[in-house]
């Protein structure tokens, strides 16, 4: 994993956020992104916690900010575009609906334990 994505899951783990996965999408032709990273929080006021958290630790740490943020307004699916990470924070119900991990099942994914 390349620093970026170690100080994005740092900034997760920060604010409880639970299974974290990191989606090594590199070897795929035509991805986005080199990174997907998927969590989720339990509510809309933690998921926007952890997109705060996961922005302050990215600047602070690495002088790395999100060219874009998206779905702040409603705090149940937020995407953060770290252009070559792609962060994306939900609340459960989201996530399950959208299956991200599904969708990249091409990917190397690697499951970070949740802090307690």
């Amino acid at each position: 994993m390349n620093q970026l994505v170690e100080t994005i899951v740092k900034g997760i783990q920060e604010k409880k956020g639970q299974q974290i996965v990191v989606a090594d999408l590199s070897g795929i032709d035509g991805a986005i992104a080199n990174y997907f990273i998927i969590c989720q929080g339990n509510t809309p006021t933690q998921v926007e916690a952890i997109a705060d958290s996961v922005g302050e630790t990215a600047r602070i740490e690495l002088h790395e900010k999100p060219t874009h943020v998206v779905g702040l307004e409603q705090a149940v699916w937020v995407a953060m575009d770290f252009t070559d990470v792609l962060v994306h924070i939900f609340v459960p119900e989201t996530r399950e609906f959208y299956n991200l991990e599904n969708l990249w099942q091409d990917a190397k994914l690697t499951m970070i334990p949740d802090v307690d």
